[in-house]
């Protein structure tokens, strides 16, 4: 049973910093894609970022130069470092995995992020 659980979310001030994981198990984490997504309360999921096996990035235009996707495959776990948060990043924040690129198989629950003005 593959299970994605997020980490690290919470209430900072605009310009602040946090780091989100996502820890995998289940599943052969090294062979998986992994992307955080992001959900505003009524609007549309949206992309964040991505990492894919090769340890390739990617990220949507609104975060380049200040999130950061990592991953760690030995601990079966890939990192959000979001630093210089914006209001408009507040959403929930999902991590997500797949096998074949840009097609994510496997979601988690969520966690929230509040950034204050």
């Amino acid at each position: 049973q593959v299970q994605l659980v997020e980490s690290g979310g919470g209430l900072v001030q605009a310009g602040g910093s946090l780091r989100l994981s996502c820890a995998a198990s289940g599943l052969t984490f090294s062979n998986y894609h992994m992307g955080w997504f992001r959900q505003a309360p009524g609007k549309e999921r949206e992309f964040v970022a991505r990492i894919r096996s090769n340890g390739n990035t990617y990220y949507t235009d609104s975060v380049k130069g200040r999130f950061t996707i990592s991953r760690d495959n030995t601990k079966n776990t890939v990192n959000l470092q979001m630093n210089n948060l914006k209001p408009e990043d507040t959403a929930a924040y999902y991590c997500a995995a797949g096998l074949l690129y840009g097609d994510y198989k496997y979601w988690g629950q969520g966690t929230q992020v509040t950034v204050s003005s």
